[in-house]
């Protein structure tokens, strides 16, 4: 019991509430190009398989790890000295997304379809460049011997990106719905330019987080680099920019596999890619499933956003609970299977009449299982990171996830298309994309994180 009280105790530590902001300025703007970008674009009457496809400017998300080193590394003029490298990094790029807001607010679907997915993928590069430098200011706050307190951060960083989601959409839906209901034309544009307010919120906030351990960081890369120099024996600018170069890139793999080793670094790579890809399916269609299966924008906001974020929250902190208690490796065996059942609850809403209650059950169980397994994916990839090289060595990982997730993805609605609009079918299949993951992870169980408890 004493144990169980001090484990809970941990989601009291002031340095939660940072996390729990960080979250949600890194799940807003997946409200942005998410939720709102596919009922903009459902509603303007773009197909399907045109949504499905648009989905592709997610795929940014798991290539973020090419430019991460340069985001560790090069330091914002002016504003690194004024706020913190970190913030001032995160800071340029929500000023990018405030401005392409300004931009959406200006255009049609049917007549800018082209302009508006390019101007979705700048909002995405943004959002997967901040969330570089997120993860890193948010591990930083935890000192890298403190696992119960990382497994808590982790959770609390999930129920901060779920609030800016699901929150976030809960505002952008019912205000589109409000505005479209008022004989508003353009509801939609006038949304994108609502919604700007929450991002200046967003960043007033976070120039009240501090920044821990940069001297030392920038320290320790500099001794890589200089280590470089030495071996390579190359002067003047040639040598110093192989050498930056090298310290920059190559020096966080290395440190990667040095401490893993090939194959048991590679079989990580594979469980990480490979873990939540039905998750991914079933989340890039529900709107659309939604939508199809007679819901309104209100009952979505309601059903899925507002009821999804309150049991989001309970279940990612009973999660973060069960991954300090169970230990991750087996959070995470737990979670994958109750993650493919629960997307079973899917088919029986496809193959039931419309029925509130059963769209409110759907998204109970779906969050339980989606909160369990992300805090416990989450803790097991911040607790493989170098701190030399945060940004870099998590950008990586999670990009790899993000790969198996989006660009696998952006095929989903082709595949509802393949069956001929059978939801039902669909997410059967989705349900049994865990499984190859759970074989991996488990013949690879003994020899990773020999230190989870």
């Amino acid at each position: 019991m004493n144990s169980d009280k001090k484990n809970l105790s941990i989601y009291f530590d002031k340095r939660m509430l940072r996390i729990l902001l960080l979250g949600a300025i890194s799940g807003f703007p997946w409200v942005i190009i998410g939720s709102a970008l596919t009922l903009w674009l459902k509603e303007d009457g773009i197909s399907r398989s045109a949504i499905g496809w648009a989905g592709l400017i997610f795929g940014v998300y798991a290539i973020n790890f090419l430019w991460a080193p340069l985001i560790d590394r090069i330091r914002v003029p002016i504003l690194t000295s004024l706020i913190g490298h970190r913030k001032a990094w995160i800071i340029s790029l929500q000023f990018i997304i405030f401005i392409s807001l300004i931009f959406w607010s200006l255009l049609s679907p049917l007549d800018n379809l082209g302009l508006i997915v390019f101007i979705g993928l700048i909002i995405a590069i943004s959002s997967a460049s901040q969330d570089i430098t997120i993860d890193a200011l948010r591990i930083e706050q935890i000192k890298k011997d403190e696992t119960s307190a990382m497994a808590a951060g982790a959770a609390i960083a999930v129920v901060g990106w779920w609030s800016g989601y699901k929150l976030g959409g809960l505002i952008t839906l019912i205000s589109a719905d409000w505005l479209q209901k008022l004989g508003f034309v353009n509801y939609w544009q006038i949304t994108f330019i609502m919604i700007c307010g929450i991002i200046i919120l967003f960043n007033l906030g976070l120039l009240l987080i501090p920044e821990y351990g940069t001297k030392e960081r920038i320290r320790a890369q500099q001794d890589d680099q200089n280590n470089l120099k030495k071996n390579i024996r190359i002067s003047g600018y040639v040598g110093e920019l192989i050498t930056w170069t090298s310290a920059t890139i190559v020096s966080p793999l290395y440190s990667f596999f040095k401490k893993n080793g090939i194959a048991i670094g590679l079989s990580i790579v594979g469980f990480i890619f490979l873990f939540k890809i039905g998750e991914a399916f079933l989340g890039r269609m529900s709107i659309l499933f939604y939508k199809e299966i007679g819901f309104s924008k209100s009952d979505i906001a309601l059903y899925s956003k507002g009821l999804g974020w309150i049991t989001t929250v309970t279940f990612t902190l009973l999660g973060g609970w069960f991954a300090i208690k169970s230990g991750v490796i087996r959070a995470l065996f737990i979670s994958g299977i109750v993650m493919a059942l629960t997307n079973l609850m899917f088919t029986v809403m496809a193959w039931s009449d419309k029925s509130e209650l059963l769209f409110a059950i759907a998204v109970l169980v779906d969050d339980l299982a989606a909160a369990f397994a992300t805090v416990a994916f989450v803790t097991f990839i911040s607790l493989l990171v170098d701190r030399n090289y945060t940004a870099t060595q998590y950008a990586l990982l999670a990009s790899i996830g993000t790969a198996g997730r989006t660009i696998m993805s952006s095929s989903s609605g082709t595949v509802v298309d393949w069956l001929e609009g059978d939801w039902g079918i669909f997410f059967i299949i989705t349900a049994m994309m865990v499984i190859p993951s759970l074989i991996l992870l488990w013949m690879i169980r003994k020899k990773i994180l020999r230190n989870d408890n």
